[in-house]
C-alpha cells in the first residue's frame, strides 16, 4: 500500500513559507524530496513562482492523487486569502487563510489521508491582530488535537538537528514568567513524552534524557538559587523511578560541547532560548522544529516568517527540505513499527 503524501501548509503567504515550497519542490530529484500535497492560496504561490522566475504548475487535487502529479507539478488544496498576497508585507486581513490552512492540514491528518504535517512559519503577532488566542503555533496544534472528552494533549517541542536534539519545557512565555510555569510535574510529563516519541518516532529503544539545570551551575549547591534541587531533583528521582534514563541536573554551560553530545540523545532544557540558543548555534539551517505528544506527526522549519526577504529569491529552503525528509522519515518508521 502506497503511503500517504506529506500535508505542507501555507503558513504566512507574505513570508518565505512560499518562497521555500517552490524552491524545495524545483529542486525535488536533485534532493529526493518525499511527495507532498501544499495546502493553502494556490493564486497566491503561483504569484511567487513568477516573481521569483520560476516556471512551476501547481494543480488543485485530493491527498490521495498528489503523489501521482508530484512529479510534473505542485499539487495543492485551495485555501483562499482574503485579500491579494503581497511578498514582505504581512496582512492580518488573510489569517483566516493561515489559520484554515492549518485546521485543513490537522483534519487530513487525523483521518490519514496525509501522513503527517510540515508547517510552515506564521508570524503570531499578524495572527494576534486578527484576534488570535492561542500562544503559538504549537500551542494551537494542541488545542486542534482535543481528545473527545476535550482534553489536549501536552505538546512538547522538539528542535532536532544533526547534531543536536533539545526541548524546552517551557516555551513562549517572557523569561521573568517561567517560575510561574516551572514545576516539578511539568518537568516529568515533557520528559516522558519525549522518551515515549523518540521511541515510537525515532526508532530510539532506550532514550538517554540528559536535564539542565535552572540556574548557572545548576545552583551550585544553593548558592545560586535553589529551584533546581526544589524542582528539577525530584523530576529526575520520579523519572529514574519509571525507567527513563536521565542525567542531571546539569550545568547549562557544559552540557552542548561536542565531547558531552555524545553522551545523551536529547537535552531537557527550563526554557525557550536554553533549549534554542544551542539548537539553533549548531544548526541553523537543517534544525527542524518538531512537536511531540501530538496524535500525528508534525514537523516545520525551525525559523520564521522572514518578511524582509520574501519574494527575493535568496530565502534558504534548507530547514524546510529537513522537515520534510524528517517528516517521512518518522510516518514510515511509524507505520511500519504499527504494521
Amino acid at each position: 500500500m502506497r503511503a500517504a503524501p506529506l500535508g505542507l501548509t501555507m503558513g504566512d503567504p507574505s513570508g518565505i513559507g512560499l518562497d521555500l515550497s517552490l524552491k524545495a519542490w524545483a529542486r525535488r530529484h536533485e534532493l529526493e524530496l518525499p511527495g507532498f500535497i501544499y495546502i493553502g492560496d494556490i493564486d497566491a504561490l503561483d504569484a511567487r513562482a513568477k516573481i521569483l522566475g520560476h516556471d512551476i504548475g501547481i494543480k488543485e487535487t485530493s491527498p490521495d492523487e498528489a503523489l501521482d502529479h508530484f512529479e510534473e507539478c505542485i499539487p495543492a488544496i485551495h485555501i483562499p486569502a482574503s485579500e491579494k498576497v503581497v511578498a514582505g508585507e504581512p496582512n492580518s486581513n488573510n489569517a483566516n487563510a493561515v489559520i484554515g490552512s492549518i485546521d485543513r492540514a490537522v483534519e487530513l491528518a487525523k483521518t490519514g489521508e496525509i501522513s503527517a504535517v510540515v508547517t510552515n512559519p506564521i508570524a503570531k503577532s499578524v495572527l494576534y491582530d486578527a484576534g488570535f488566542k492561542h500562544p503559538g503555533h504549537t500551542e494551537y496544534l494542541a488545542h486542534l488535537s482535543k481528545d473527545n472528552d476535550g482534553n489536549e494533549p501536552l505538546p512538547v517541542m522538539l528542535l532536532s538537528g544533526p547534531e543536536l536534539r533539545t526541548v524546552p519545557v517551557t516555551i513562549h512565555i517572557p523569561l521573568m514568567s517561567v517560575m510561574e510555569y516551572l514545576t516539578t510535574e511539568l518537568i516529568v510529563q515533557t520528559c516522558e513524552i519525549t522518551a515515549r516519541d523518540l521511541t515510537n518516532r525515532f526508532g530510539i529503544k532506550a532514550p538517554r534524557l540528559a536535564i539542565s539545570g535552572l540556574n548557572p551551575h545548576a545552583g551550585e549547591d544553593g548558592a545560586l538559587g535553589h529551584e533546581d534541587a526544589q524542582y528539577i531533583a525530584p523530576a529526575i528521582s520520579q523519572l529514574r523511578a519509571k525507567g527513563i534514563d536521565v542525567t542531571g541536573p546539569l550545568p547549562a554551560d557544559t552540557m552542548f560541547h561536542e565531547d558531552a553530545r555524545p553522551n545523551y540523545d536529547v537535552a531537557i532544557c527550563m526554557y525557550h532560548d536554553q533549549a534554542l540558543i544551542p539548537a539553533k548555534a549548531l544548526g541553523f539551517h537543517d534544525a527542524v522544529n518538531v512537536t511531540l505528544g501530538l496524535p500525528f506527526i508534525r514537523t516545520s522549519p525551525d525559523h520564521g516568517t522572514a518578511f524582509s526577504i520574501a519574494g527575493k529569491n535568496i530565502a534558504r529552503e534548507d530547514s524546510l527540505v529537513a522537515a520534510i525528509k524528517l517528516a517521512r522519515e518518522m510516518a514510515d518508521f511509524s507505520q511500519q513499527k504499527d504494521v
